[in-house]
This record gives structure tokens, sequence and C-alpha cells, in this order.
């Protein structure tokens, strides 16, 4: 969702009830009007569901998502974290061009290569700015 539809977030999902148990833990680790997504992550792990459950809640609790962990929104003025000079070797260029399809990665597809080639979610997140994939769904449902 757009800028224009901050605080309007729970109309993604029309008919979705809210679930006390999540939303508590949310409370217990959002900021002022936000939950980062490392939080979000934990939360998931922390009550054993899926990111995206806790990607819902959080737009039905009027919250937005920060500090995107791949560095794409969410941290402040400048809105990305990423670094566009970053170098992409060759194997890395290959495995996300080998993933990406119709210039898209998704989110998870991103962690199981940062995982595989041992680095950083934010790099993974920078190499696909430079590449020109689009990271694409994300696993709590930002974008």
């Amino acid at each position: 969702m757009t800028h224009e539809d901050q605080g309007h977030y729970a109309r993604k999902h029309p008919g979705v009830q809210m679930d006390p148990k999540i939303n508590q833990k949310i409370k217990l680790l959002a900021g002022k009007g936000s939950l980062t997504c490392a939080d979000a992550h934990r939360a998931a792990g922390d009550l054993a569901v899926s990111p995206a459950e806790i990607g819902i809640q959080t737009d039905l609790m009027e919250l937005r998502i920060s500090q995107c962990q791949m560095g794409l929104f969410g941290h402040g003025k400048d809105h990305k974290k990423i670094d566009p000079s970053i170098e992409v070797d060759e194997a890395l260029w290959s495995r996300l061009e080998k993933t990406g399809k119709n210039g898209r990665i998704s989110c998870a597809e991103c962690w199981e290569i940062a995982l595989e080639f041992k680095m950083k979610k934010l790099d993974i997140g920078s190499a696909c700015e430079k590449l020109g994939l689009r990271v694409k769904p994300c696993q709590l449902g930002a974008f």
C-alpha cells in the first residue's frame, strides 16, 4: 500500500478478525506506530504462526512495518537502506537470475539465497536492486 493508504491498512483484509494472542505479542514488540520486520518475524517464530499472519494482524492494528531486513523500505528519510555499489559475483548473479521470474523474486527466496551464500539479507536486497529484480511478495505482506 502507498503512503496515502496509511492508517487504512485493515482495508486489505475485509472480514478478517483480530487475534488477541497475536495482537498482544505485537503490542509488546511494536514501537510508536510501527513494528520492525525483525520483530514481526520474531513474533511469528514465538507464536508458531506464519509471517503473513503477523503482517495481517499488524495491518488490522493499523501499524506500519518498518526497517525491512533486506533494506527495501522503512529506513527513515530515504526509506531504503541498500548499497548501490555492492559487487555481485557471477554465482550470486546467476542464482538470483535463475530464481527470479518476470523481473521479480520473493522475499522468502531472497532469505533462502542469503543463507545459501552466507550473506546478510541486506546485501541480497542490495544485489536485487542492482540487478533490477523487484522483491515481491514480502513475507509480511507489506508489498
